[in-house]
């Protein structure tokens, strides 16, 4: 309608078109072969405001409550089109996963303590052998009291040599007798971290899938959580990928950023891409360069996450896309790092999974090992009856007191030898 009406005027040289978006008026005014001059300033907006007030009148059959209607429908076509909506776009979900994530294990670490430490006055030494939270959980509710273990089978929770452990310390057990009232209220709360554990692997797979299907590139170079924490950090995925790689580096350390550079010293190398497992691979010199360079081509991959259109590529639709292809720079990406870093650190590099130390070395699962118990010595036990103990001399120390008037009595001596009436006598 707009190109018809331009294009009817387009010959008229003393007319003047008025364009209530100042944007719109600048673009017309620049089209070749036009001699009409658009109008966009304050007294163009009071006409219009006139005639929408005005417009059932101006249009006869137009009713108020079908503007309404058109009105709320355009407003949802520009949304939709400005978001370019999709179910499997939407980065919100994962800012709300991950806030979720983070919530989930604050409360499942202060649920698996407060566990431990009401069954401990029971069976103090389970909480030694089993250290995963869950098999700790699930042991409380398929033994019970402590006196069952030895008849419960384990097999199905624990492995065999921390099943024995387990049989063999309840047997020895030093802790307190408990109430059924006091089992069922532990084992209320064991439900609880069971479920809570449960829920929270869920939610870890519903993480993995949507940061697989929002930022496929961004996933495969840092990961899908530390991909999910920058994506959260930023408010959504497009504020993002418009971000420099440099701000993606320090991202997450904005208060050491204005702290140093308050203070004039060091600005901090990495932000929450420290937490990335090719930075963390990394030795302490060359952590600083990993992360500018992942970060870098983490931008990349980004804004091909966020601005790419698989439906509009010319290869066919998004769904006819796998998710290889979709994930391919990132793949490459990736690559190039691994590489650049083996060259750094001249060493082969951990395979994806591995957990890595602050110090970059392979965090190994703490094992538990039975041991043989103490025996009991007798030798140690005391004296009954009037029978005298053996008292070994025990040589006497010098007291304070004694030393100090040593001490005294040679430094008198150096004195007199150096006093002038001792070297007159000598003479």
């Amino acid at each position: 309608m707009l190109a018809t009406l331009l294009d009817s005027l387009k010959d008229e040289k003393k007319a003047s078109l008025a364009v209530a978006d100042p944007k719109l008026a600048s673009s017309i005014n620049k089209l070749p072969g036009l001699t009409l001059t658009p109008i966009s300033d304050t007294t163009t907006n009071e006409i219009y405001r006139a005639i929408r007030d005005h417009l059932p009148s101006l249009i006869p059959g137009l009713k108020q409550e079908n503007i309404s209607t058109m009105s709320l429908g355009l407003s949802h076509s520009l949304s939709r089109h400005k978001l370019k909506f999709s179910p499997d776009k939407v980065d919100t979900m994962i800012i709300q996963a991950i806030a979720l994530l983070d919530d989930l294990d604050k409360e499942l670490n202060t649920y698996a303590m407060r566990v431990k430490e009401w069954y401990g006055w029971h069976f103090p030494e389970m909480g030694k052998i089993v250290n995963d939270n869950l098999a700790y959980a699930r042991v409380i509710l398929k033994v019970g009291m402590r006196t069952a273990t030895s008849n419960t089978d384990l097999s199905d929770i624990l492995p065999e040599e921390i099943e024995t452990a387990v049989k063999a310390a309840a047997e020895v057990s030093m802790g307190t007798e408990i109430t059924p009232e006091d089992l069922e209220n532990i084992q209320l709360l064991a439900e609880q971290v069971v479920g809570f554990t449960e829920y929270r692997q869920q939610l870890s797979l519903y993480l993995t899938a949507r940061m697989a299907a929002i930022a496929p590139n961004l996933t495969e170079m840092v990961g899908e959580l530390v991909g999910a924490r920058l994506i959260a950090h930023s408010g959504s995925l497009m504020n993002l990928a418009k971000s420099p790689a440099s701000t993606i580096q320090i991202l997450g350390a904005e208060k050491a950023l204005f702290r140093a550079l308050k203070t004039k010293h060091d600005t901090p190398k990495y932000g929450l891409i420290y937490h990335a497992s090719l930075v963390g691979q990394a030795t302490g010199k060359n952590k600083g360069k990993i992360a500018r360079m992942l970060a870098a081509k983490a931008a990349i991959g980004l804004r091909v996450d966020a601005l790419s259109d698989w439906s509009a590529s010319g290869e066919g639709k998004g769904d006819d896309v796998d998710d290889e292809e979709r994930s391919a720079l990132g793949v490459l990406s990736r690559g190039k790092v691994e590489r650049h870093l083996r060259a750094l650190e001249g060493k082969p590099l951990l395979p994806r999974g591995v957990a890595v130390g602050p110090n970059g070395k392979v965090a190994q699962p703490s094992k538990w090992e039975v041991k043989e118990a103490r025996k009991y010595n007798a030798d140690a036990d005391g004296l009954a009856g009037d029978e005298p103990a053996a008292i070994e001399p025990v040589p006497e120390k010098k007291s304070k007191k004694e030393k100090k008037e040593k001490k005294e009595k040679k430094e008198k001596k150096r004195r007199k030898r150096r006093s002038p009436r001792s070297l007159s006598s000598k003479k």
